[in-house]
């Protein structure tokens, strides 16, 4: 993949999120996810590239547009699968709450793992902790872990936990090991991020959630140097025929890194919708909009924050097309 084309990548991340964040706190969350969904998907017309949508909005008969199997960009330029979230948490934005985020992720074609949509049991931390961590070990044992390898008291560790009562017995789990517990209401994919950045507070993801959001999620890892796994949590027939018809057989398999991200490139782009530990969320002033994002790339280690200023007036539908 050319570097350019992270910085190219961001002009997509911006456009969802100025468009979504036009309704924040107005309780509309469908309406917010189409107006991100729309903005990136007209930018991603302006993107040198060849690629295709692995995971999206949903199947080409449940989604307008980037549903799985769309083809992006122009059409010349590296031939990559594309994964996108347009707004991860839309109850946060319809809410107006923390951690909203514009995100898609990018590698080589055939190197990004096809997640079904269904539920996925997640461990996540940042580069302290690589290797010291076992989705299959107890939760005690992997935050004594994580302790060890940050040089921290357990009772120091951060575990960040969505709020949901198949939790119930997780929380109590942590709680009795001593460690504390961040609870979110949305926004997995941010919080597994927040687990790379010591200054965001938060040293470990447990618990379950998406699996496209993991696949994202370990997307911006593998570029921080961290870790995701994982393992599929298949609740109907049709989700278990789905994981078949993906390859894998054993749904207690454990999804490593090297399973959800393969190759040794990959780009992550992330635009703030609203505030969050990481980034903060789009301001409106008049006609002008501003962002914070990150965009980071495996291959390189780089990771750049990047402060965007906008003229709504000039860039009226938010894409101005070569």
């Amino acid at each position: 993949m050319e570097r350019s084309l992270s910085m190219e990548l961001v002009r997509v991340t911006e456009a969802a999120a100025l468009a979504s964040a036009r309704w924040m706190g107005r309780g509309r969350k469908e309406e917010a996810d189409d107006a991100a969904t729309s903005a990136m998907r007209n930018v991603f017309d302006t993107i040198p590239m060849k690629g295709t949508v692995v995971i999206g909005e949903g199947e080409m008969d449940e989604a307008p547009m980037l549903y799985i199997g769309e083809k992006l960009g122009i059409g010349s330029g590296p031939r990559v699968d594309v994964a996108v979230d347009p707004l991860e948490g839309t109850n946060i934005v319809a809410n107006g709450t923390w951690n909203a985020l514009a995100v898609l992720a990018i590698a080589d074609h055939g190197n990004l793992l096809h997640a079904p949509d269904m539920y996925m049991d997640k461990i996540a931390v940042g580069p302290e902790a690589v290797g010291m961590v076992d989705i299959d070990a107890s939760v005690t044992d992997n935050l004594k872990a994580v302790a060890r390898a940050k040089n921290k008291d357990i009772e120091d560790i951060v575990a960040v936990i969505l709020n949901r009562k198949r939790h119930q017995k997780l929380i109590q789990e942590v709680r009795d090991s001593g460690a504390r517990i961040k609870l979110i209401q949305d926004g997995d994919v941010a919080a597994a991020i927040n687990t790379a950045f010591d200054d965001t507070g938060v040293d470990i993801l447990l618990g379950s959630g998406g699996a496209p959001e993991g696949v994202i999620a370990a997307v911006a890892l593998k570029c921080l140097g961290g870790e995701l796994q994982g393992k599929l949590l298949p609740q109907t027939d049709e989700e278990l025929a789905r994981c078949k018809k993906m390859g894998i057989e054993d749904i207690h398999r454990v999804l490593r890194m090297e399973d959800i991200v393969k190759g040794d490139d990959a780009i992550f782009a992330a635009t703030g919708v609203t505030d969050g530990e990481l980034l903060k969320g789009v301001r409106f002033k008049g006609t002008v909009g501003t962002t914070q994002s990150v965009v980071m790339r495996a291959k390189s280690g780089t990771v750049r924050f990047i402060d965007g200023k906008h003229s709504l007036k000039k860039k009226p539908n938010l894409v101005i097309k070569p």
